[in-house]
């Protein structure tokens, strides 16, 4: 299985920028999907950016499109997410989440999270 580890959060002002980086170990999947989730208190955890290890197919949020991007890098092990345009809206705590299925089980491993706030 994948350990995670998320690092890169902070504080900014409104209109400012982030990246979240996420470095995985141990046992990895070249059918891994890797994706951002945050999560405000008292509010549900949601899916923000999503990649495809395999070919690097990315998902977005409707409220992050045009503003975040994910990506890889291979020889790190590591996933970005880069975040531009901030809102107040966007603060939340970030997890770094690792997917895959295997003999029709699905597996996930999950970072310990990133706290990101964003002031008006």
């Amino acid at each position: 299985q994948v350990q995670l580890v998320e690092s890169g959060g902070g504080l900014v002002q409104a209109g400012g920028s982030l990246r979240l980086s996420c470095a995985a170990s141990g046992r990895t999947f070249s059918s891994y999907t890797m994706g951002w989730f945050r999560q405000a208190p008292g509010e549900e955890r949601e899916l923000a950016a999503r990649i495809r290890w395999t070919d690097s197919h990315t998902y977005y949020a409707d409220s992050v499109k045009g503003r975040f991007t994910i990506s890889r890098d291979n020889a790190k092990n590591t996933v970005y997410l880069q975040m531009n345009s901030l809102k107040p809206e966007d603060t939340a705590v970030y997890y770094c989440n690792a997917s895959t299925v295997v003999a029709g089980i699905t597996l996930d491993s999950w970072g310990q999270g990133t706290q990101v706030t964003v002031s008006s």
